[in-house]
């Protein structure tokens, strides 16, 4: 019993993601390989909720793009933004359980409707067009995916940054 409730402390204190709804760090998950691709920073401002990539995964499974040394551009993008530190998700409004507003494909450049929703402890993510779409699951991010002394930005103080001039711009 106490193995159990020591394994329930140190889960609860190592999980980044908040219990009140979809804010909080989520790891994405490959389809293809089941391994984490990226950390997601989901925040609320002004009511609406907002998606920012903070860090992505090399083949080893560590962390080394970031929003503090970002690398990688999106070049299907115009202007080629780096892709961290990127709000791909935005004006998420809450609608019962779920979470709708809009989420952009970064590596292809095509805007979606999304529909969020949590799920036993994971961050469901549906993109879609019309009634074609896809659902992925997303896991807590924890202090363990992290590099050593990296900081964690304080999602309080994010402001939505459009990715594009050309996409709906953000309240």
């Amino acid at each position: 019993m106490k193995k159990l409730l020591l394994a329930l402390v140190c889960w609860v204190s190592t999980s980044l993601s908040a219990n009140d709804g979809i804010t909080g760090f989520w790891n994405t998950i490959s389809e293809e390989t089941g391994k984490a691709q990226s950390v997601v920073a989901i925040y609320e401002y002004q009511g609406g909720y907002y998606g920012r990539l903070i860090g992505s995964y090399n083949d080893a499974g560590k962390i080394d793009d970031t929003i503090y040394d970002p690398k990688s551009r999106a070049t299907a993008l115009p202007g080629q933004p780096f892709y961290m530190g990127m709000d791909f998700i935005w004006d998420l409004r809450q609608k019962g359980s779920d979470y709708k507003g809009k989420i952009l494909d970064p590596e292809k450049g095509n805007v979606y409707k999304a529909v969020l929703w949590t799920e036993n402890g994971n961050l469901n993510v549906k993109g879609k067009l019309a009634f074609i779409g896809r659902t992925q699951t997303w896991v807590p991010a924890t202090k363990k995916d992290f590099p050593s002394g990296f900081k964690m930005p304080d999602t309080s103080q994010f402001v939505p940054v459009a990715p594009v001039d050309e996409l709906v711009p953000f309240p």
